[in-house]
């Protein structure tokens, strides 16, 4: 699910050619600070493997379609982003690379640090259940922080689609595919049975922040999904009209 929603979302944006005016850049900047810190905290936590590599291939992909928005601003003419704008896409940009470059230098000269937690362990693994950390305690509260940007970051397209009464330019296949990836993730977490001596609460409780995330986001997608379906036989939105109208008088 994870890969063909960036390809769709790439080719919607190569098609229309209006991805700046599309989407919302308060999205995506929430999108890749949600998932960048999604990825900090899941190292930190020790969550599953598959969290870990999940989220680094989530930061790479926000990367890419913050590249692409940026390049059909600048082709389309738009106007330079307001300075706070400038200094959160440079801070996010510069802190995706340099921690992708800091857990693969863990995970090699290290491979314990980075194990994550077995998807199978043998009965007598742990006598009970473990204590959180400092540095687990300090996931969590990253991971919590990357929750709220998840949610947050959705609010700004809701807007921007309904400024606009059209979606186009926006391709539904990333919304979908992302709603399938999410409900699959955190089913993937739920159906994992709790570590010998770990309670289901407690197992739970370890999870919350990546659960919300991963689950708590649907309810915004499907009002992202209602908007696709009252906006498909719609008018144009105004930025569209604004635009032909302009290229009408430019030939008369």
């Amino acid at each position: 699910c994870l890969c063909p929603m960036l390809c769709r979302q790439f080719y919607q944006a190569c098609r229309t050619g209006i991805m700046d005016q599309a989407l919302s850049i308060y999205f995506l900047l929430g999108w890749l600070g949600g998932d960048l810190l999604n990825l900090i905290g899941s190292f930190l936590a020790d969550q599953l493997p598959l969290q870990v590599y999940t989220a680094i291939y989530y930061v790479l992909a926000d990367l890419g379609m913050l590249s692409l928005y940026c390049y059909y601003r600048l082709k389309n003419g738009g106007t330079a982003f307001p300075a706070p704008i400038n200094a959160a896409f440079v801070f996010l940009s510069v802190g995706s690379l340099a921690s992708l470059s800091l857990l693969g230098r863990a995970s090699t000269e290290d491979p314990g640090a980075f194990k994550g937690r077995s998807l199978l362990s043998a009965p007598g693994d742990e006598l009970g259940p473990k204590p959180f950390s400092r540095t687990e305690i300090i996931g969590f509260t990253i991971g919590s922080i990357s929750s709220v940007l998840y949610l947050c970051s959705r609010v700004p397209q809701i807007c921007t689609n309904y400024k606009r009464q059209s979606t186009s330019g926006v391709s539904y296949s990333l919304f979908a595919l992302v709603m399938l990836g999410n409900s699959l993730y955190g089913l993937s977490v739920l159906l994992k049975n709790p570590e010998p001596g770990q309670g289901q609460g407690d197992y739970i409780l370890h999870h919350l922040p990546w659960l919300v995330g991963s689950l708590g986001v649907l309810a915004l997608d499907v009002v992202i999904s209602f908007q696709f379906l009252a906006y498909r036989r719609g008018r144009p939105g105004a930025l569209e009209e604004r635009d032909a109208l302009l290229g009408q008088q430019d030939e008369s």
